[in-house]
């Protein structure tokens, strides 16, 4: 080992992560209203409060020094301070377009406000009843709004989508509630990291060393990873394994995370996510994803980087969801089934519809792809686009009758984007 490097070793070693942030310790949230001069009415403010289904209001306080008002509530058997208080605004344009789509008149509107109502709470265990709930404040005290800054996962959300997400039946989804950057360096290298799983009593996670070939295999694991942590509330990713995925020849994608300041040590020449990009921020709790290669490392100990499977991740891996997400993705396409017609009837969009089979030897549906073909009334045909694993009774190319019942998503390609049941605001663009 040369001086520099065992210098750099050296201080890694004496390196603790910092204290979590403000918005890391809770969701913050900046509500933009319309209107230049939002009143603040408390009055007015509980009254909303209390109009929210499923809400029961438990108290109140006001702290002049914070010039914070606080509220008490119960939600889906969880207790809840909220915390609101205006204060002038100014849009953090580097926070737009990560997930969403936003107008030109939108990002103009965004540009010109000049206040926000910032609504900020301490997630529950359950952090997308939490975050659903947050969402409910919002549209409930802020009904003219042009979009959301969502500070604990450094985007900004649109207003359309907010209002769609408050009012559904279905809770949001795990990807939701986080967000992925990516920081390219001169030389091509990407770091992965996300933001808004500190929230949620989880550590962020990051990958290191990647590149764009590679880019959007790895961020499809880094999202399902998130997504089973948000799930699974008293999961420990850095001292637990699980079972994420599969590569090509059933290799098994087994991850587990450690601390920055430990990840580190494992990287001689990072270009990016370096101790250097680490002075002003990613220096709490965030943790790089590692892999275990097989039981006998897991066992062990044995800790491999992401970059131990490069020629493999480029094949089309498989990443793995619950099946509690299954039936949530489930509710809001046939809550959402409306949209689908709608996008029918114009013939330049394109619309698959995933549809849920028995398979041979069941209980279990084996979920499949199709093109959709036409309606009629409330039924639709469709026709399937992959042969099937294990459903005899259909093959590639057949064509069948379905109602929404069956349906368990969608996607809808039109001219400019594509869209699922998640995003179907933008088809009233």
């Amino acid at each position: 080992m040369n001086l520099l490097k065992k210098f750099n070793a050296q201080k890694l070693q004496n390196i603790e992560e910092n204290p979590l942030e403000y918005w890391e310790e809770k969701s913050y949230m900046l509500a933009i209203p319309s209107e230049e001069n939002y009143h603040f009415n408390p009055q007015e403010i509980l009254k909303k409060i209390k109009s929210i289904k499923g809400v029961k209001f438990l108290g109140e306080r006001f702290e002049i020094l914070e010039a914070v008002y606080y509220i008490k509530l119960s939600y889906q058997n969880n207790d809840y301070e909220v915390g609101l208080f205006l204060r002038d605004f100014t849009l953090p344009e580097m926070y737009l377009n990560h997930g969403f789509y936003f107008t030109d008149a939108e990002i103009t509107k965004l540009k010109n406000a000049s206040q926000s109502l910032n609504v900020f709470m301490e997630f529950s265990k359950d952090a997308q009843d939490s975050f659903h709930l947050q969402l409910k404040i919002i549209t409930a005290l802020v009904p003219d709004l042009i979009g959301v800054v969502d500070e604990s996962a450094e985007r900004v959300l649109p207003a359309k989508w907010v209002l769609m997400a408050a009012n559904s039946e279905v809770r949001p989804g795990p990807k939701d509630l986080f967000n992925v950057h990516a920081v390219i360096s001169k030389k091509g290298e990407i770091w992965l990291h996300t933001h808004g799983l500190c929230r949620c009593h989880q550590t962020e996670l990051e990958i290191l060393q990647t590149d764009k070939e590679r880019f959007n295999f790895l961020h499809d694991l880094i999202i399902a990873y998130a997504s089973f942590l948000i799930e699974e509330e008293d999961f420990d990713p850095r001292s637990e394994s699980t079972y994420i995925g599969m590569l090509k020849n059933n290799i098994p994608v087994i991850v587990i995370c450690i601390p920055w300041p430990q990840a580190l040590l494992q990287y001689s020449k990072l270009t990016v996510g370096g101790l250097q990009d680490r002075e002003n921020g990613h220096n709490t709790k965030t943790s790089p994803i590692f892999l275990y290669q097989s039981e006998e490392d897991e066992k062990n100990k044995v800790l491999s980087k992401v970059s131990i499977y490069n020629d493999l991740w480029v094949n089309d891996p498989i990443f793995f969801f619950s099946n509690k997400e299954t039936e949530r993705m489930k509710a809001l396409a046939v809550e959402r089934f409306a949209y689908l017609k709608k996008a029918a009837l114009s013939k330049d969009n394109h619309i698959i519809v995933k549809i849920g089979l028995p398979t041979d030897d069941g209980p279990d549906n084996e979920n499949i792809w199709f093109e959709l073909l036409e309606f009629k009334g409330e039924k639709f045909k469709a026709k399937l686009t992959q042969e099937p694993y294990n459903v005899s009774s259909i093959k590639l190319g057949d064509e069948r009758w379905f109602t929404k019942e069956d349906l368990i998503d969608f996607e809808i390609y039109t001219n400019k984007a594509q869209i699922s049941p998640d995003d179907v605001y933008l088809l009233d663009e």
